[in-house]
């Protein structure tokens, strides 16, 4: 899931600034699930922002709207009888969400009230770890299912580094060596011949953004229609 963080109050009060009519808009997925921009969290900001405009003695209104979710255009249509009546939408989604409501609504001001943070799991109540970043080349069958671009500090594809000690990182010694993991993991799973694996590196030129991917089932069935 995409895990995000809202944005402190003073920068959200500084963004909307000078809008009297402000949409705030939610989503129901990954942003409500790490307690950051669902509908819970849509009406504590809305909350805070009245109430701060109230102090100030500004008479702005902050309407409330969470959609199921912000990255598919289709439910972006639920609100387009009334995006017209707001200066401004403060979405609360991650920046897919921001990025595709500016386009669907392209004469409005789109505001982001949360960061993006990363590709993350649930570890337990309240908490999320990164797990991928999302490289496109996954190896986790090589590697006993740890990810060395994402837990290596040092994204280390042939590890590990010089600077392990005691299991530990010398980026941070409270973290477990990636490397140390995946040894261990592999003899676990007597797949030890794994280590001696040599990854290639990363042809980062070959990457381009932003990246677009199309199911093939849909090219072909594309390719059929075109073919009448």
């Amino acid at each position: 899931m995409i895990v995000a963080q809202r944005k402190d109050l003073q920068k959200i009060e500084a963004m909307v600034d000078g809008f009297s009519k402000v949409l705030i808009l939610g989503c129901g997925t990954c942003v409500a699930v790490c307690m950051a921009g669902g509908e819970k969290e849509v009406e504590i900001l809305a909350q805070e922002l009245r109430m701060k405009a109230k102090l100030a003695g500004k008479n702005v209104v902050f309407d409330e709207k969470t959609l199921t979710r912000q990255c598919d255009k289709e439910y972006l249509d639920e609100i387009a009888g009334k995006a017209g009546d707001y200066d401004a939408i403060l979405s609360m989604a991650c920046g897919v969400g921001v990025q595709f409501l500016a386009e669907r609504y392209g004469d409005k001001v789109v505001l982001p009230a949360v960061d993006t943070r990363f590709l993350g799991a649930n570890e337990g109540a309240g908490e999320w770890s990164e797990r991928c970043i999302a490289c496109n080349d996954c190896v986790l069958d090589r590697t006993g299912g740890i990810c060395p671009m994402t837990i290596c500090a040092k994204s280390q594809l042939n590890g590990p580094c010089g600077g392990t000690h005691h299991g530990k990182c010398e980026v941070d010694s409270n973290k477990d060596c990636a490397w140390t993991l995946i040894y261990n993991k592999l003899k676990k799973l007597d797949r030890l011949d794994y280590i001696r694996t040599i990854f290639a590196p990363k042809n980062n030129y070959n990457k381009t953004h932003p990246s677009r991917y199309k199911h093939v089932a849909f090219e072909e069935q594309q390719a059929q229609e075109g073919g009448k």
